[in-house]
């Protein structure tokens, strides 16, 4: 594992990834980009040029989606509905602009990124581990289980990558601020 992120000039950030890493976070950072469709709007123009969705916008029934697009209003679905067919599109979208960014930036030796590009992998980082959080049932007691894991637990690298994937979000949040 690296230094993590280091602050440079204007919001810009820079990291050194060897092959592995890249190669593990372009794998996850794909998959989010799979599971995350294209948002979808409804068939009116002025709804598509709004991205507003249909009126019968649904919580997603995977729990890895449900984590990334939570329902606003848990206690009235009427609103949640409502809520999402007016955000969804356009959260869908951004998710997907950011993956596109750190794939397109992501590479082996010294990873030069500037603002705009650093939010977007702060942003990124964060789906992935949401993502992988959700699917290996993470609590705030991890970094407890990966000290008492087995390192031939069938789990164990997966939450090892979990753990250095949070090193890595928060070595970023610490040179940007």
């Amino acid at each position: 594992m690296g230094s993590g992120f280091r602050a440079g000039r204007g919001g810009a950030v820079s990291i050194r990834l060897d092959h592995g890493e890249v190669s593990i976070l372009r794998s996850l950072v794909s998959q989010i980009l799979e599971l995350v469709e294209p948002g979808s709007t409804g068939d009116d123009p002025l709804e598509r040029a709004l991205g507003i969705g249909t009126a019968e916008a649904k919580p997603p029934s995977d729990p890895v989606l449900a984590r990334l697009f939570p329902s606003a209003y848990a206690e009235d679905e009427a609103a949640a509905t409502e809520f999402r067919r007016y955000t969804e599109a356009s959260l869908r979208d951004g998710k997907r602009a950011d993956a596109e960014t750190v794939l397109k930036t992501a590479s082996p030796g010294l990873v030069e990124l500037d603002a705009d590009q650093a939010q977007a992998w702060l942003r990124s980082l964060n789906d992935v581990r949401l993502a992988l959080g959700t699917r290996l049932d993470v609590t705030e007691d991890v970094h407890l289980e990966i000290e008492e894991m087995a390192e031939d637990d069938e789990r164990y690298a997966a939450f090892v990558t979990y753990d250095w994937l949070t090193y890595l979000q928060d070595s970023l949040v610490q040179a940007l601020w």
